[in-house]
């Protein structure tokens, strides 16, 4: 049985508008998924893996892989690790909120991704408290900016999404490893880790291996349309988000044009490489898109 709802009324009034927007999110994605994978939609936040029960010592037809060396080098014997299946597995999303997230916005125009990024942390949380699921929030720069444990109920999730939509950061800068190591660090046992950023960074791939070997990893990057295909508007001022630095640049020539998307095509690639590699889950979304059904999508691969 779901947790006893709390309130929305009990929201601040600067609350209730965002969570009735969230929740018509969640909605239909709840109805999505139960239409198309005829079953329960409580199921995505149920665990698909194994999680460690105890040791035991090695039988002949063991795998290698599968020796714990820890227990096995006190020399008793060789020892197997032996799991058990996850029947409720913890959430934990982790959300980039430098300065590049803030990319986008303005009247008429797509969100920005930090807004993109907060939606879908928001209408995560309010679905597992809905099945009960303990979900937690890591909002990370090249710093710790807002850690929330993994908790249950609507009251956690209110909570949640209060403190992430007031969020002021105090840094701009970008380190989507330090944030990684933060959720290795701050997770004691395996956990759904929802990994949102735009990934516009360097020397991460070691972490996030890392992590997809430790954890149940879904990897979501965040794109604004000027970031594929940048707009060819002239002699322009660029100012990078992250430094502060401003400099003109004719952005219709040719060659800008070419290395620009260049450089976006080469990124979405290593990124794409290197999760098909570790067999993660990747999901792209782009702010001018509806995120529903690409997250449903990817529901329905967690449940194939």
């Amino acid at each position: 049985m779901p947790p006893a709802a709390a309130s929305s009324s009990a929201l601040p009034a600067s609350l209730t508008a965002l969570v009735r927007r969230l929740r018509h999110l969640e909605i239909r994605m709840r109805q999505a998924v139960e239409a198309q994978l005829q079953g329960n939609f409580g199921s995505v936040f149920r665990g698909n893996g194994l999680e460690f029960d105890d040791v035991r010592l090695y039988q002949y037809g063991d795998e290698v892989r599968a020796i714990d060396w820890a227990v096995s080098s006190k020399g008793h014997g060789t020892f197997v690790k032996t799991y058990k299946e996850e029947r409720e597995q913890q959430v934990l999303v982790a959300l980039d909120v430098s300065a590049s997230q803030r990319v986008g916005g303005g009247p008429g125009g797509p969100q920005r991704k930090l807004d993109l990024g907060r939606d879908l942390a928001g209408v995560l949380a309010l679905s597992a408290a809905r099945q009960d699921a303990a979900l937690g929030l890591l909002a990370f720069s090249d710093r710790k900016e807002l850690y929330l444990p993994p908790a249950k109920g609507l009251r956690a999730a209110y909570a949640l999404l209060q403190r992430l939509y007031g969020l002021q950061t105090a840094s701009r800068h970008t380190g989507v490893g330090f944030g990684i190591r933060q959720v290795l660090s701050l997770l004691k046992r395996r956990t759904l880790v929802v990994l949102i950023s735009d990934f516009i960074d360097e020397n991460y791939e070691r972490e996030l291996t890392m992590l997809a070997r430790q954890h149940d990893l879904v990897v979501v990057q965040l794109l604004a349309p000027q970031e594929i295909a940048f707009p060819a508007l002239g002699i322009v001022p660029l100012r990078d988000a992250e430094t502060g630095l401003q400099r003109w640049v004719d952005t219709s020539a040719p060659a800008f044009q070419a290395q620009y998307a260049a450089q976006a095509q080469a990124r979405e690639l290593a990124l794409r490489t290197l999760c098909r590699r570790q067999r993660v889950g990747l999901l792209t979304l782009r702010t001018n898109e509806d995120f529903v059904p690409q997250l449903v999508g990817l529901f329905r691969q967690r449940r194939g």
